[in-house]
């Protein structure tokens, strides 16, 4: 065996640092590894389809894709993030490139001007020049370390507004708890790290936000609280039309569920409450705007989120993807686009983020089983 490849695979079992690189082989190795991943079992409505994008890809959680083409994916307690290279365009990764190692829960990556952002728990991170560098990355700038240390929900997702703002939520470090600014909030801080300032509170945990690709108003996800029963209360969907919004945790959860804990000291009807309910612990966490012209038109500028399923319900629920229906800023109906990662009570995969690509396709990340899928539409074929 050469040495490249002999490192190649150290890198895999063991981990690479900066500046080391561990690369997954092409198109036919992919195929090869997702055959033992049951995707006849996911249900999509008639004429879509679903593949294997990326597999493996160690730990798959938040992605952004670059002008250029490179798809970045972080991980959570993997530390590692990814480079994701489909060279030819045929909807099968060519390369997966572990790109950094060893971070401290590395959830969000978002990209500006040539330079990959990555939000580990406490500070955001910036790789310079990092696509001409994939394979030797450059030592990352601090661009901002001053966020809470708590590994609860300390995880982050992060993208840049239409305003060029880095939009970065902190967590409430709790299931049920009162904190200060910043917890329990997103907030938002220029490229370079500077003017943090709070444009959301009351959020226990968002894990995906975007803006409507016209009014470029942010909608969000938010994981409810745990241990009110099976049922209680709802995750949301998130409508924040403006900066300075409360949107009730820890007060009041899905607009109408009194906190019987902090309830008292503010009443539901002071505070924003969601564009929709969500099904109870169904951990929506990913969520995009559709703007491809895929699928059929229906589906344009409707919303899809990734529910990554539930831990704490005596039966199982999420493990899918959900479409969010809307008609202007009005909610018409939620229902589930894709299932079938949940198998009665056992779950082979769990869906966390959602990206469009540039040719309409939908591709899902799965931390469970270290996969990206590519869902597809062709009609009635």
């Amino acid at each position: 065996m050469k040495l490249r490849e002999t490192l190649g695979l150290l890198c895999l079992v063991l981990g690479c640092s900066n500046g080391q690189v561990a690369s997954s082989p092409g198109p036919q190795a992919t195929a090869r590894r997702a055959a033992g991943l049951p995707l006849h079992q996911i249900k999509l409505p008639p004429g879509f389809r679903i593949s294997v994008f990326a597999h493996p890809v160690k730990g798959a959680r938040s992605m952004v894709l670059s002008p250029a083409g490179t798809l970045f994916v972080g991980s959570r307690p993997e530390g590692v993030v990814h480079a994701v290279l489909d060279r030819d365009q045929d909807g099968v990764a060519d390369e997966v490139i572990q790109i950094a190692s060893g971070l401290n829960f590395p959830n969000g990556v978002a990209v500006r001007e040539g330079a990959l952002y990555v939000a580990e728990i406490n500070r955001i991170l910036r790789y310079d020049g990092i696509e001409g560098a994939l394979k030797k990355p450059p030592k990352p700038a601090v661009v901002n370390d001053s966020y809470p240390t708590d590994e609860h929900h300390g995880q982050k997702f992060i993208a840049f507004g239409p305003d060029g703002l880095l939009y970065v939520p902190v967590g409430a470090p709790c299931n049920i708890c009162l904190r200060p600014d910043p917890y329990a909030s997103i907030t938002r801080i220029k490229p370079d790290g500077s003017g943090r300032e709070t444009f959301a509170r009351g959020v226990r945990n968002t894990m995906g936000f975007d803006w409507h690709p016209r009014t470029r108003q942010l909608w969000f996800t938010d994981n409810g609280r745990d241990m009110l029963g099976d049922d209680i209360p709802p995750d949301e969907l998130n409508h924040a039309p403006a900066p300075g919004l409360h949107f009730g945790y820890p007060f009041c959860h899905a607009g109408e569920v009194t906190d019987p804990e902090f309830g008292s000291q503010k009443p539901c009807s002071g505070l924003r409450p969601p564009a929709r309910k969500l099904g109870p612990h169904v951990a929506a966490l990913g969520m995009r705007f559709y703007t491809g012209s895929m699928f059929p038109a229906e589906y344009r500028e409707q919303i899809f989120i990734a529910e990554h399923g539930s831990w704490n319900r005596s039966k199982k629920i999420g493990y899918r993807l959900s479409l969010v229906r809307l008609d202007g800023d009005r909610v018409t109906s939620y229902e589930t686009f894709a299932d079938g990662w949940l198998q009665g009570q056992e779950e082979w995969g769990r869906p966390v983020d959602v990206l469009v690509m540039p040719d309409g396709a939908l591709l899902v990340s799965d931390d469970k089983a270290g996969a990206i899928y590519r869902i597809t539409y062709a009609g009635g074929h």
